[in-house]
């Protein structure tokens, strides 16, 4: 970047605008009333990055920092520190994802439409330089492969309530992924019976429905059918430790026998109750 002001200036907040498409979510949470109190207590100690908007004298996008403008103006505060940058749309869209990636905390969401607004950037500005063919998405992230930054980038084709399950834990980003290759009115078709039956797609139900789609076969009634379906993880189970059947079951059994074994012995020791109690009438 090209530093225009190497010093930090007082900026007006009313001068400060969001940047447009950003993709990281400014919450009103307890670590944004920790940032507040900081604030209030200390000043904003890391100055904001801005860009000069265009077409303007004194008008500004945040590139970083709209966490701390949200808590400077929570906190009361007229004017904020800032560094000012020269930088074009391109340039501060790869700024404004490269410095909240190394966040603690990232949710799906934010990572999905930050590598997509990166990709953009960085394909727009490879069309600007006159370069042929596109960037890969290998130059996204430093940290992640590539294949996982277009696996990020398929969930900003989900309908935002799936997107809000994403950031809510409720479902793995494989998952997600099969998910969003779903037409929007099948993904509301989803999200309607899972809240009507009460769960959430595993992967294997995700991907199913993601091939039924591509054969053209899929329909509500197939959704409902496939999501009702028990899943592995949800059926009862009993375990008992192996110490204790040592001496009962037979050596060199499978554990299929095994199972039979316990079913039958379960069985007879059931008729012997019953037997017992005709017995005492």
């Amino acid at each position: 970047m090209n530093n225009t002001m190497k010093t930090p200036v007082a900026i007006p907040v009313s001068k400060l605008h969001p940047f447009e498409g950003h993709p990281y979510k400014v919450l009103d949470n307890e670590e944004m009333n920790t940032l507040i109190e900081s604030i209030q207590t200390q000043g904003i100690l890391s100055p904001l990055i801005v860009r000069q908007i265009e077409n303007t004298t004194d008008e500004y996008e945040v590139v970083s920092g709209h966490r701390r403008l949200h808590a400077a103006m929570k906190a009361g505060l007229e004017t904020v520190p800032a560094f000012i940058y020269a930088l074009d749309r391109d340039a501060a869209a790869i700024v404004v994802v490269d410095s909240n990636l190394n966040r603690e905390h990232i949710l799906p969401s934010e990572k999905a439409f930050a590598y997509k607004l990166k990709m953009d950037a960085l394909n727009h500005q490879g069309v600007t330089c006159g370069q042929v063919g596109h960037k890969s998405r290998d130059d996204v992230s430093e940290t992640e492969s590539g294949r996982t930054v277009q696996r990020y980038i398929r969930l900003t084709y989900l309908i935002p309530e799936l997107l809000d399950w994403m950031d809510e834990g409720k479902g793995a980003l494989s998952v997600g992924v099969e998910l969003s290759f779903l037409p929007e009115q099948f993904q509301y078709n989803v999200l309607e019976i899972c809240e009507m039956i009460d769960c959430t797609p595993s992967y294997s139900q995700a991907w199913h429905l993601h091939q039924y789609c591509k054969d053209g076969t899929l329909d509500k009634c197939l959704i409902f059918t496939m999501l009702s379906e028990e899943k592995a993880n949800q059926r009862e189970t009993i375990k008992v430790p192996v110490e204790r059947l040592r001496d009962i079951i037979p050596d060199g059994f499978t554990v299929k026998q095994t199972e039979d074994f316990l079913i039958k012995a379960a069985e007879h020791y059931k008729k012997y109750l019953q037997k017992q109690k005709e017995n005492t009438r």
